[in-house]
């Protein structure tokens, strides 16, 4: 059906507060494993350009269009990517806590972390690149949490070094090499 080229539909859509255009072809569906005789509705959105890959979005919601369904899915992305960077870095997932409300409390002072790396980056960083440039992602832009984390890992241990020592390193490569390294792994 989307090959036929009959079904696509010119559109602009507001992701993430920007202006995009799209081809978006949309239709409804049964999908019997998942949700048995309720309809679905499937979106499939096309870079007109043809440099980005195809999305495919479903919904229950019928009576979205399809620029609403992919502006939504725009917005919750960010969402997604806060839960996911807070479970995978910062512990989130599994806390050790088991009584009254230390579940609640243990999640929320996660986001608390979670907000407060990233205040920190923008405050002491700003747009300064702070990791070194991977083969492949040569045109890496901006941080992720990843990143943020990292970049306040080095600068504490280079802190801890640097005070702790009695005397200045006598190799700083070293030094700055192997903070690199223990700021990714830890």
């Amino acid at each position: 059906m989307a090959e036929s080229g009959v079904w696509w539909k010119h559109v602009t859509g507001n992701e993430r507060g920007k202006r995009r255009k799209r081809l978006v072809c949309c239709f409804e569906a049964l999908w019997y494993h998942v949700c048995g005789e309720k309809p679905v509705l499937i979106v499939i959105s096309r870079d007109p350009e043809g440099k980005e890959r195809d999305d495919y979005f479903l919904t229950t919601d019928l009576g979205a269009s399809g620029e609403e369904v992919i502006g939504l899915y725009a917005g919750r992305w960010s969402i997604e990517d806060t839960f996911r960077n807070t479970k995978q870095f910062l512990g989130g997932e599994d806390p050790q806590s088991w009584k009254g409300q230390g579940l609640e409390r243990a999640a929320g002072f996660s986001f608390f972390l979670y907000s407060a790396v990233w205040h920190w980056y923008v405050s002491t960083q700003g747009s300064r690149i702070t990791w070194k440039p991977k083969p492949w992602y040569p045109n890496k832009v901006t941080p992720s949490f990843a990143d943020a984390l990292a970049s306040l890992r080095r600068v504490l241990w280079q802190r801890e070094l640097i005070t702790n020592s009695e005397e200045p390193s006598l190799l700083p490569e070293i030094t700055e090499t192997l903070t690199e390294i223990l700021s990714r792994a830890a």
